[in-house]
């Protein structure tokens, strides 16, 4: 079986590196395409070298732009690749504009479609990831979810074909590379912090770092908390805190340190010692959760409504007074944690799914 395994930013890399393992494993040639929407060393390359996923076969380069240009631009040239590969799968990943390019090429040219990560909503139809994940899910033959809750909001859209209850592959990720980040990263030491005597912040949503009063709420709450605050901060957040002129590098403050990007493995050890999170990222709230660790979305909503359920997670929006008062009060909860994300076997039943599943809606055409 040949599969064209479609992936260009950040989370998608971690999402599909247990894949990846078990489509080889199992003996299935794969080819990696990575579109290069997320190009920077620590925001790709690194990834890749952590997770020991082998090379892209093909690399896109198209890089930054307007949603329409950088998708459109997408859409053309892994239309290009598929042509030639002529695979049995194009699999795609999570909500990015990579994913919706990836699935319209594969319907257009009746390749058989799987999506890993389907069924998560938002109900906000901002965030351009909500209509990217709504689309993909409504084109595919098979649907990986995640959770129970995915199951249920394919069912209220009328899809029923083709879905599958899997676990989620970033859980597969900790659990294979947490040990090795204990065992191999040097982040506490290199920032000179002590396990549980940090808050981890990263922020990267455009309705945040793209509206001056939002990121100015953030900044401002992060710069008024008392705790150590270890500020991850994503390429284009950095671009914008510049832009606005909201945060001076010259300025001596005592909690808050910004630092760029860093891999997966260090990632990993900053969030499990971490003592509460901060951050607009569904991957780190679901991260937080396996880490058992307190986080606070900063966001008006989250797909991942199964955390905040289980009392591990509080969805704050870019409310100043709101982040502040939850990062005082916000506990672990008393009850233990639920087993909602699977059992880290995930990546292996989306690989019998594929082995399985005969495609039927649609007719596979020459090319």
């Amino acid at each position: 079986m040949k599969i064209v395994s479609v992936v260009g930013a950040r989370p998608q890399f971690i999402k599909a590196a247990s894949v990846s393992k078990a489509l080889r494993k199992a003996g299935h040639r794969e080819i990696l395409l990575h579109t290069g929407q997320h190009y920077d060393y620590g925001m790709s390359q690194v990834f890749f070298e952590e997770l020991a996923i082998s090379e892209p076969d093909t690399n896109l380069g198209v890089g930054s732009g307007p949603h329409g240009w950088q998708t459109g631009q997408m859409l053309m040239r892994i239309e290009e690749a598929l042509v030639k590969e002529r695979p049995d799968w194009v699999l795609v990943y999570g909500d990015t504009n990579s994913t919706l390019a990836g699935a319209l090429a594969a319907v257009k040219l009746h390749i058989p479609l799987a999506h890993v990560e389907a069924g998560l909503r938002s109900f906000n139809r901002e965030m351009p990831e909500e209509y990217n994940r709504v689309l993909t899910d409504h084109c595919s033959d098979l649907l990986f979810c995640p959770t129970h809750t995915a199951v249920e909001n394919l069912t209220k859209e009328g899809i029923t074909n083709g879905v599958n209850l899997v676990g989620d592959t970033m859980y597969d990720a900790v659990l294979q590379f947490a040990e090795i980040a204990r065992k191999h990263s040097t982040i506490l030491q290199n920032l000179g912090l002590q396990s549980k005597g940090y808050l981890l912040a990263t922020l990267h949503r455009p309705y945040n770092t793209d509206v001056p009063e939002n990121l100015r709420s953030i900044l401002a709450a992060f710069l008024e908390i008392k705790e150590p605050i270890v500020f991850s901060v994503h390429p284009r957040t950095r671009q914008k805190i510049d832009e606005f002129g909201l945060y001076n590098p010259q300025s001596k403050t005592r909690n808050l340190q910004l630092i760029d990007p860093v891999g997966y493995l260090d990632m990993l050890m900053l969030e499990q010692n971490a003592r509460l999170i901060l951050t607009d990222s569904g991957g780190m709230q679901k991260e937080a959760y396996f880490f058992g660790v307190p986080c606070i979305t900063l966001r008006p909503e989250t797909e991942w409504v199964e955390t905040v359920e289980a009392g591990w997670n509080v969805v704050v929006g870019s409310d100043h007074s709101a982040i502040i008062n939850k990062t005082e009060t916000m506990q672990p909860p008393f009850q233990s944690k639920r087993t909602i994300f699977g059992d880290g076997n995930a990546s292996e039943l989306i690989v019998q799914a594929l082995e399985n599943k005969v495609p039927a809606r649609r007719t596979r055409k020459s090319m």
